[in-house]
């Protein structure tokens, strides 16, 4: 009598652990795609509740249709949790779904074949008082195995799920969820196929369920690999954006430097000049021509301040992309203090601290707080062999960051030069043995570069 209470116990009992193993895979798989992470356990709550629940009621429901109605369940929680790019979590749910049936027709073969060997050994048929360990023994394997093959089938997924705040389009989402779609569709047929051998034989065929075990394994497989093939096309169009955002910096670069021949050539003129102007205020006081100097004075003072009111940093690139870069502050009343200077006597060239410059500053005038004071700082020092820029604006909100390339990701539906420039900088950062890093602090965004740079001898 107890042991038909323990074996129900144990029948009943395993497919609700085996529920709780597929809650938690879901909360694994749906966790690092949400904004906010501790909203994944309701993903994987609402489909344990839901499955239960199927469970337990006295529904006509076969297992396939309730998990179905599961996954449709913590589908919707998911798109409730995190309001945004929902053909990515109809994909995670496709996927989450295909893998469940995946591993648990792995792992059922598995158990068939094992516990169908050991009940059958002489030594099991000697000792039938031992069948109900038997039984726990196999049924805790099967989910072990299960949380396994689910565990690694998802590991490998995450891994090679690179952008995983990139919006998918509905034609991506389209083309990815025909393998495990199709792989289900071959799941469905052949536990057709299996559970009528069983029916008419009594038995599994060995040969029937290795090339079923290889057919689950080559389905998880294709899987994998058709995201590591959609992942390598988006590193594709990322690389060659990413390559048009610099050809575009390169060429506003280039007019920095022209604007900077410029500037220096209208200083140059006034240098050539001053003499003659000298010479000319002398006659104009010399001949009591007081009123006339003044007004020559005056006009002469104007053109010199016109020429002389940009930013002196150490180099003309950098003095007029810091002086342009003011005034786009100041247009939209933004505070802008600069204490830079170029590292004149290093090794740095001054399109790698342009580079910075640039994405820095365009990124702090975007997304500089206006509700309260708005402020951007820029200022370069040195600590030892380090030379350090730190830019710094006013911010309010949250980062939601790219756990991948460990840089924030821009909120605008457009791509555009924000998270790109910040790849950029820290591109130029490693290049001189350095590395870039991003806080906020006190209502600041703080952005701090650091590059290692040699005195001369």
């Amino acid at each position: 009598m107890y042991d038909e209470a323990y074996g129900a116990a144990i029948f009943y009992g395993t497919p609700i652990m085996e529920n709780i193993i597929g809650a938690y895979c879901f909360y694994r798989i749906s966790k690092p795609f949400m904004k906010n992470k501790r909203r994944a356990v309701y993903v994987g709550g609402a489909y344990f509740l839901i499955i239960l629940t199927l469970y337990i009621l006295p529904l006509r429901i076969n297992a396939f249709t309730a998990y179905l109605i599961g996954v449709l369940a913590a589908f919707f929680v998911m798109c409730e949790a995190d309001r945004r790019n929902y053909e990515q979590k109809a994909f995670l749910a496709v996927i989450f779904f295909s893998m469940h049936w995946f591993t648990y027709a792995m792992a059922e073969i598995l158990y068939d074949r094992l516990y169908g060997f050991a009940e059958n050994t002489d030594y099991m048929l000697a000792h039938s008082e031992l069948w109900l360990l038997l039984y726990l023994t196999v049924s805790l394997i099967f989910l072990g195995m299960e949380l396994l093959f689910m565990t690694v089938g998802i590991h490998c997924i995450l891994r090679s799920y690179s952008f995983k705040y990139e919006n998918m389009s509905k034609k991506e989402l389209l083309i990815l969820v025909i393998p495990p779609f199709m792989g289900v569709v071959g799941y469905r047929v052949i536990e057709y196929y299996r559970g009528f051998y069983i029916g008419q034989v009594g038995k599994s065929s060995a040969k029937y369920d290795f090339f079923s075990l290889l057919y689950y394994a080559v389905a998880i497989i294709t899987v994998v690999v058709v995201i590591v093939i959609y992942q390598n096309i988006k590193a594709g169009q990322e690389e060659k954006l990413q390559n048009e955002l610099l050809g575009a910096q390169v060429n506003s670069i280039m007019q920095h430097i022209e604007q900077a021949e410029s500037l220096y050539e209208d200083i140059r003129s006034i240098k050539h000049d001053m003499t003659n102007h000298i010479i000319t205020l002398e006659r104009l006081y010399s001949g009591n021509k007081t009123e006339e100097a003044t007004g020559y004075g005056m006009e002469l003072k104007t053109e010199l301040s016109q020429i002389t009111e940009r930013i002196v940093s150490g180099n003309p690139v950098t003095d007029v992309i810091l002086w342009e870069m003011q005034k786009k502050a100041e247009k939209k009343n933004i505070c802008f203090d600069i204490d830079f200077h170029f590292p004149a006597d290093s090794k740095i060239n001054s399109f790698d601290i342009s580079v910075i410059l640039n994405n820095g500053l365009l990124n702090a005038i975007e997304n500089t707080d206006k509700s309260r004071a708005a402020h951007i700082s820029v200022l370069s020092y040195r600590r030892n062999n380090a030379y350090m820029i730190e830019i710094n604006n006013t911010f309010m909100g949250e980062l939601r960051w790219d756990e991948e390339r460990e840089i924030p990701v821009t909120s605008k539906k457009k791509k555009d030069a924000h998270g790109y420039g910040l790849a950029n900088i820290r591109r130029v950062a490693e290049k001189y043995s350095g590395a870039m890093e991003i806080e906020l602090k006190d209502g600041m965004f703080c952005l701090t570069v650091m590059m290692m740079t040699e005195q001369p001898s």
